[in-house]
C-alpha cells in the first residue's frame, strides 16, 4: 500500500506502528496518514483516510494504556470492555471512540464534497493494537452497518487486509485519476504537504480508466404462439349441422321409445262368456280340456311388457 505522511507528523508509538501495518498490507491503495480536516475553527485529526479501487474508508488507531488479553466486546453507546474488564485504550476520559469515528468519516465527507468530489458511500473503522503479545480477540467486530472494530499489529496484519480487501463491495470504479484529483482536494482542504502522484497511483494498481461495464444478456425471445384459425361462416354452419342432426337422432330414439310403450300394453283377451253349472251341458263339460297343474292355460291371461320374448 502506498503511505503518505505529512512532513513533521509527530506520531506516537501506536501510531507508528499503525503505519508500519499499512505499510506492509500487500493490498492495493493509497493511505494518507495524520490529516487535520474540517473548517478553519474546527479542524479534526484524522489517523488516516484509504482509497482503495473500490471505495474509501477513514480509520481511526487506538493503542492499549497497559498489556490486556482476552473477549473483546464493544458497543456504540456503552464503555468497551476485554473480558469483563474496562479496555484500557490511549483515549481521554469521558470520550466515546465510536462517536470519534463518526465524525471523522462526517468531516472527511463533508470536505470532499465541499471540494465538489463525490466520495461516495465513506466506511470507517477503529483499529486496536494491543502490546506485542496480547492477544484480543475477536479480531473484528461490527459497530453498525459501515463502521467496524478491527485488532491487528505489525505482526498480524490478516484480518485488516481481509477488511482492506472487502469494506466495500462496489465495481472498480476509483481510478488512479480520481483517487488523485479526491486525495488532491483534501489534502489541499486541510493545508497538507502531501502529493501523491498519478504515477504512483497507477505503479500501486490502480486503473488508468474505469473496466467496461459487462454486458447484460439479452433476455431470451418469448415462444411465438401459433394463430389460432379463424372461425369462418362456413365452420359455424357446420357445428351447427352436427349440433342439429345429434339432437333429432336423440328425439328420434326417444319417439320409439314411446310409441312401443304406448302400442304394446299387455296382452288381455276379452272375458269368455261363462255358464252356470246348471245350464252346462255334459258335452261341454266334456270337451273342455283338463289342464295340468303347474301349466298356464292358453287363454290364462298373461301380463306382457315392452320387448319382452314370448308375448
Amino acid at each position: 500500500m502506498l503511505v503518505k505522511i505529512d512532513t513533521g507528523a509527530e506520531l506516537s508509538a501506536p501510531e507508528r506502528e499503525f503505519v508500519e501495518c499499512l505499510r506492509r498490507l500487500p493490498t492495493t491503495g493509497l493511505a494518507l496518514v495524520d490529516l487535520q480536516v474540517g473548517p478553519e475553527h474546527g479542524k479534526r485529526q484524522v489517523d488516516a483516510v484509504v482509497w482503495t479501487p473500490r471505495g474509501v474508508t477513514v480509520l481511526e488507531a487506538r493503542g492499549f494504556r497497559r498489556r490486556q488479553s482476552g473477549i473483546l466486546e464493544v458497543s456504540s453507546g456503552g464503555p468497551w470492555t476485554i473480558s469483563s474488564q474496562p479496555a484500557d485504550l490511549e483515549q481521554p476520559e469521558g470520550v466515546s471512540v465510536s462517536d470519534q469515528l463518526e465524525h471523522a468519516v462526517h468531516e472527511v465527507k463533508a470536505a470532499l464534497e465541499r471540494s465538489l468530489q463525490d466520495p461516495g458511500h465513506l466506511c470507517g473503522a477503529v483499529v486496536l493494537l494491543p502490546w506485542r503479545g496480547a492477544v484480543v480477540r475477536p479480531a473484528r467486530t461490527t459497530l453498525r452497518p459501515g463502521l467496524d472494530v478491527i485488532v491487528a499489529n505489525a505482526a498480524d496484519t490478516t484480518e485488516f487486509r481481509i477488511y482492506l480487501e472487502n469494506f466495500a463491495a462496489g465495481p472498480r470504479a476509483w481510478t488512479a485519476d480520481r483517487v488523485l484529483a479526491a486525495a488532491t482536494a483534501l489534502t489541499r482542504s486541510c493545508g497538507s504537504d502531501i502529493h501523491p502522484t498519478r504515477d504512483e497511483l497507477l505503479a500501486e494498481g490502480f486503473d488508468a480508466a474505469a473496466p467496461k461495464p459487462k454486458p447484460i444478456a439479452a433476455r431470451p425471445a418469448p415462444p411465438k404462439r401459433e394463430p389460432k384459425p379463424e372461425d369462418t361462416g362456413r365452420q359455424r354452419a357446420a357445428a351447427w349441422a352436427v349440433f342439429a342432426a345429434g339432437v333429432l337422432g336423440t328425439l328420434v330414439v326417444l319417439g320409439v321409445i314411446v310409441r312401443a310403450v304406448l302400442t304394446d300394453g299387455p296382452d288381455v283377451e276379452p272375458t269368455a262368456t261363462t255358464t252356470t253349472g246348471a245350464t252346462a251341458t255334459p258335452q261341454s263339460r266334456a270337451t273342455a280340456p283338463a289342464v295340468p297343474a303347474g301349466v298356464v292355460s292358453p287363454r290364462t291371461a298373461v301380463e306382457c311388457w315392452p320387448f319382452q320374448s314370448g308375448c
